[in-house]
């Protein structure tokens, strides 16, 4: 390919626009990915992406904008989902497998029930190339104060992550970490609507810390990598999509699974490679 192809993508608006939501969610995804990864909460962000499509039917209905119904339906599941767990015998896990699949199922039989404009498969898959300013701002918006609020608060919150009783003792309000981090998912699932849409929007949310967490030791560290790791995939699955004419959002959700089976092959290599060197040495000669 000679240059003017290589650059062809760049030329057109709704590329442009989709290359600025890349840059814009990847940074706040990328960053709760490291937070769900080690509190194990990947179920809770695919929970709560599903459940938010009642709330934008719903919005939709009452002629409300569809992020706030989407924000207080993610809210409702989170919350749901806590207070089920704490009130039964049953495993957050399975709670969370209820609700969530309840909410979406409620949701569906809304959609299907009033007559709309809005594409059901935009709001599953995102719909990247259509992406207008309204939009941009609003994801804009959501990822500074989602990424501000983490980057300011990342120590107390992987101290809660790993250990709440420890967090409580310290004197760290657990309560507000526990919602707040909840909050965060749900502002975050928002702003990726436009992008990912609810299905894919949670390989964003998991991929990236996954990867983060194979390649380095510490987590101020796996915090930057993620985001490299977040940004780069979505702006080559963006640019790659241009060329072989498919949906930006599932190539994007490739590459990320490439990338994290290369992370992982990596590091099974590594400790194999360590394992054998630390056994020649116990060996005596």
């Amino acid at each position: 390919m000679d240059i003017e192809t290589l650059t062809l993508p760049f030329r057109f608006a709704f590329m442009q626009n989709a290359f600025l939501i890349c840059l814009i969610v990847s940074v706040p995804t990328a960053l709760l990915s490291c937070f769900l990864v080690l509190k194990g909460w990947a179920l809770m962000g695919d929970a709560v992406s599903h459940a938010v499509l009642p709330g934008i039917v719903i919005a939709y209905i009452i002629g409300i904008p569809l992020i706030i119904g989407a924000f207080v339906a993610g809210m409702t599941c989170a919350v749901a989902t806590g207070y089920l767990a704490t009130n039964s015998r049953v495993k957050q896990d399975t709670v969370m497998g209820v609700v969530f699949s309840g909410m979406f199922g409620l949701g569906i039989v809304l959609y299907v029930s009033i007559e709309t404009n809005a594409h059901l498969d935009h709001i599953l898959f995102g719909n990247m190339l259509g992406i207008d300013a309204g939009e941009l701002w609003t994801a804009g918006v959501i990822a500074v104060i989602v990424a501000g609020a983490l980057v300011l608060k990342w120590r107390d919150w992987l101290l809660h992550s790993f250990d709440p009783a420890q967090a409580q003792a310290s004197g760290l309000r657990v309560n507000w970490l526990h919602y707040g981090m909840l909050t965060a998912l749900s502002l975050t699932i928002v702003a990726t609507l436009s992008a990912a849409g609810l299905i894919l929007a949670i390989g964003l949310l998991i991929a990236p810390g996954a990867i983060a967490f194979l390649l380095v030791r510490t987590f101020s560290t796996m915090l930057w990598v993620s985001v490299g790791v977040c940004m780069s995939a979505m702006l080559l699955g963006t640019y790659a999509s241009f060329f072989i004419d498919s949906a930006p959002a599932p190539t994007i959700i490739l590459i990320l699974t490439a990338m994290f089976l290369l992370a992982f092959v990596r590091r099974q290599v590594l400790t194999r490679r360590t394992a054998k060197e630390h056994k020649q040495v116990l060996v005596p000669h």
